[in-house]
C-alpha cells in the first residue's frame, strides 16, 4: 500500500488532534447520511467507488473509434464505439489475472454473439423472437462455470439482444461483429497493456470506506456526549451506523475474495485491515450500547469515544495516505494506552484495549510485522448454482420476448434499448430488480431530458463528439457509485452517439420510452415468474433473535475469539436482513405481511442483544488484560 500524507500534521497525545482529523465538510456528511438511508432501502450509494483513472481511460477508449468513424464517414462501423465502451464496463475490480480473463472472454464471446444476433434477426420476426431469448439464456449460464462472471454474463446477453435490433444479412452482420471486435480489442489492449491501473486500489478504497463509516459511528457518539442517544427509542433509521459498517465490511469481504489466488504477501495487508475493522466495529457496538443505556460513568464512555474516534481516523489516514501515517497511528496507540491506564476495569477500558489491538493490526498491514491474531479466511467461490442460473435466464428470456414483441407491434424506433434494459435490470432477487428498475427509469428520464436539451443547444458533430467522450469517462467513473446516476450519463452517451452515427428524429424520447418499458417489464417478470421475495420478515426477525442470542451465549460461555467473531458476524447479518426486508419493494412486503408492533419491538431487541453481547465481550477483554498485567 503506497501513498503520502501531507505535512503540517500536529498531534497532542492528551487531546484531540485537530489538524490530523478535521471534520468533514457539510456536503460530505449529508452524502453519507443519504447513503445510509438508501442502503436500508436497497439503493446503493458508495462514493468510495469513484474511479477517476478508469474514467479517463474509458474516455480515450471511446474517443479513438468515435473519431475514426466520424472522420471516415463509415457509420456502419459504429459498433466499434459500443464494443470499446462495453469492454470498459466489463473491466471489474480484481487482480489483473481475473480482469484479463473476463475481458478476453467478453471479446471472444461477444463477437460471435453480435454476428448471430444480427444475422438470425434478418430472417424475420419469429427468428428474432427466438434468437434473443436463446442468447439470454445461454449467457445467463456463464457464472455456473466462471467465477465472478455476473457482469460478463449480463453484458454478453446485452450484446446479443442489441444485435437482434440490427437485423442484417450475413455479410453486413459480419461487418457489425468485426467492428465490435475491433473496438473491444482496442479497449482490451488499452486496459491490460497500455494503461493498467493499480489492481489493489479498489481494495484500498473499500478499506478506507469501512474506516470512514466507523468514524461516522463514533463521531455520532462524541456528538451525543452525555445526552440521550437517538437509538434509545425505536425510529425508522434505528442502528443506521451499524448497518452501514456491516454493509461496508461485507463489500470488502466480497472484494477480497476476488484476490484469493494472489500472493500471500500482497493479500495479507488487506486481511489484517479487515480483521482490524471487525475488532473496531465490535468495540464501537459495545460502546454505543453504553451510550444508549447510559449505565456506566458518562466521563468514561465520552473519553473512550473521543479516543476511539481519533484512532479510527488515524487508521483511515494510514490506509488512505501511506506509511507516513504510521507516526500518527503510533501516537494514537500511545494515547489509547495512557487513557486506558487511568480507567477502572470495565467496558470503556475493554473498548480501548480492543481499539489499541486493532490499530496494531493496521500498523502491521503497513510494516509487514508479524501479528498474533488469526487472520480471517478468504471465502467466496464467485459462482452460482446451475438451477439458479437457469431460472434467471428463463425469466430474462420471457421478459425479452414480451418486450421485443411489444416493440415490434408498436414499432418502437430503437427496440434494443428496451431489451437491454430488461437484461441489465433483472439481476438478482425481486428486491434488487425493483430498485434497479426504478433507478433505470429515473436515470433514463433525467438523461434523456438532458440529452434533448443538449441537442437543442448544438447539433454540431465536433461538439457532440467531445461531449460523448466526456460522458463515456464520467459514466465509467461513476458506474459503481450509484446505478441511477450511472444511467443518467449512460443514457446521454448513447443518445448522442446514436445521433452521430444513426441520426433520426425522437431519439431522446425513444430512449426514455424504451427504457421505461423494458425496466417495468423486468420488474413484473421478477415479481410474477418464480418470485424470490426472500423469507417472511417475521421469520427473519426470529432468525435474528436466535443468532443474537447465540452470540451473547458464546460470550458468556467463554468461547474462543474466533467463535465469537463468527457469531458476531452472523448476528449482524441476520439483524440487517430483517431490517432491510421491512423496506423491501417500497415497504409493500411489510404491508402484505401485516407486521405488528411486537415485530417492530423485536427488531429493537435484536440490536439490544447484539450490544449486550459486545459489551460483555469487552468487559471480559478488560478483565483478562488486568489479570495478565
Amino acid at each position: 500500500m503506497t501513498g503520502k500524507i501531507g505535512d503540517g500534521v500536529g498531534a497532542d497525545v492528551a487531546g484531540r488532534d485537530v489538524d490530523a482529523v478535521p471534520a468533514p465538510p457539510g456536503w460530505v456528511a449529508t452524502l453519507r447520511r443519504a447513503a445510509r438511508w438508501m442502503e436500508l432501502r436497497s439503493f446503493g450509494l458508495t462514493p468510495e467507488h469513484f474511479t477517476f483513472a478508469e474514467g479517463l481511460r474509458a474516455a480515450l477508449a471511446v474517443a479513438v473509434p468515435l473519431a475514426l468513424v466520424l472522420a471516415s464517414g463509415r457509420y456502419q462501423y459504429g459498433w466499434a464505439i459500443f464494443g470499446a465502451y462495453w469492454s470498459c464496463l466489463c473491466d471489474t475490480p480484481g487482480p489483473h489475472r481475473l480482469r484479463r480473463a473476463l475481458l478476453a472472454l467478453f471479446v471472444i464471446l461477444g463477437t460471435p454473439v453480435a454476428f448471430l444476433g444480427s444475422w438470425l434477426a434478418s430472417f424475420g420476426t419469429v427468428a428474432a423472437l427466438v434468437a434473443a431469448p436463446l442468447i439470454v439464456v445461454l449467457s445467463a449460464l456463464l457464472p455456473v462455470r466462471l467465477a465472478h462472471a455476473g457482469l460478463l454474463s449480463a453484458l454478453v446477453g446485452g450484446v446479443g439482444v442489441v444485435a437482434v435490433g440490427f437485423p442484417h444479412p450475413a455479410a453486413q452482420a459480419g461487418e457489425l461483429a468485426l467492428s465490435f471486435m475491433a473496438g473491444s480489442c482496442w479497449a482490451y489492449l488499452l486496459v491490460n497493456v497500455l494503461w493498467r491501473v493499480d489492481a489493489w486500489r479498489p481494495a484500498r478504497q473499500m478499506s478506507v470506506a469501512v474506516f470512514t463509516r466507523l468514524g461516522d459511528m463514533l463521531a455520532d457518539m462524541v456528538a451525543t456526549g452525555d445526552g440521550p442517544h437517538r437509538d434509545g427509542a425505536w425510529h425508522p433509521a434505528h442502528s443506521e451506523h451499524r448497518r452501514a459498517v456491516r454493509f461496508a465490511l461485507e463489500r470488502l469481504r466480497a472484494l477480497i475474495a476476488r484476490y484469493e489466488r494472489e500472493p500471500e504477501a500482497d493479500l495479507r495487508p488487506f486481511l489484517l485491515l479487515q480483521e482490524a475493522a471487525e475488532q473496531l466495529f465490535s468495540a464501537a457496538i459495545a460502546l454505543e450500547h453504553d451510550f444508549i443505556l447510559r449505565e456506566g460513568p458518562a466521563r468514561e464512555r465520552m473519553a473512550a469515544a473521543d479516543a476511539m474516534l481519533e484512532a479510527v481516523l488515524a487508521c483511515r489516514a494510514t490506509v488512505a495516505e501511506g506509511p507516513r501515517g504510521g507516526d500518527i497511528l503510533a501516537r494514537q496507540m500511545d494515547a489509547l494506552g495512557q487513557l486506558r491506564a487511568t480507567l477502572p476495569e470495565g467496558l470503556a477500558a475493554g473498548c480501548l484495549l480492543a481499539t489499541q489491538q486493532a490499530a496494531g493490526l493496521v500498523a502491521a498491514a503497513q510494516t509487514g510485522a508479524a501479528v498474533a491474531s488469526l487472520l480471517p479466511p478468504v471465502v467466496g467461490d464467485g459462482r452460482i448454482r446451475w438451477q439458479d442460473a437457469l431460472k434467471q435466464g428463463v425469466r430474462q428470456a420471457a421478459a425479452v420476448v414480451v418486450v421485443l414483441y411489444v416493440a415490434i407491434v408498436f414499432q418502437f424506433g430503437y427496440p434494443y434499448w428496451a431489451t437491454m434494459a430488461v437484461v441489465m435490470v433483472m439481476q438478482g432477487a425481486a428486491r434488487v430488480a425493483w430498485t434497479r428498475g426504478l433507478e433505470r427509469i429515473f436515470g433514463s428520464l433525467l438523461g434523456g431530458l438532458a440529452a434533448l436539451c443538449l441537442l437543442l443547444v448544438s447539433d454540431a458533430p465536433p461538439t457532440l463528439a467531445g461531449v460523448a467522450v466526456l460522458l463515456a469517462g464520467v459514466s465509467i467513473a461513476l458506474r459503481s457509485v450509484n446505478y441511477a446516476v450511472f444511467v443518467v450519463f449512460l443514457t446521454m452517451l448513447f443518445i448522442i452517439v446514436t445521433e452521430l452515427v444513426q441520426p433520426g428524429a425522437g431519439i431522446g424520447s425513444a430512449r426514455i420510452l424504451d427504457n421505461t418499458v423494458g425496466s417495468l417489464t423486468a420488474v413484473l417478470a421478477v415479481l410474477l415468474l418464480w418470485p424470490d421475495f426472500g423469507p417472511p420478515v417475521t421469520r427473519l426477525i426470529a432468525d435474528g433473535l436466535n443468532t443474537n442470542r447465540a452470540y451473547i451465549d458464546a460470550v458468556r460461555a467463554g468461547r474462543d475469539e474466533g467463535t465469537i467473531a463468527a457469531a458476531r458476524r452472523a448476528a449482524g447479518l441476520s439483524s440487517i436482513a430483517a431490517e432491510v426486508a421491512l423496506h423491501a419493494l417500497g415497504g409493500l412486503l411489510r404491508r402484505w405481511q401485516r407486521l405488528s408492533h411486537e415485530d417492530a419491538a423485536a427488531l429493537r431487541e435484536l440490536r439490544m442483544l447484539a450490544g449486550e453481547a459486545a459489551a460483555a465481550w469487552h468487559r471480559r477483554l478488560a478483565a483478562g488484560d488486568r489479570q495478565d498485567a
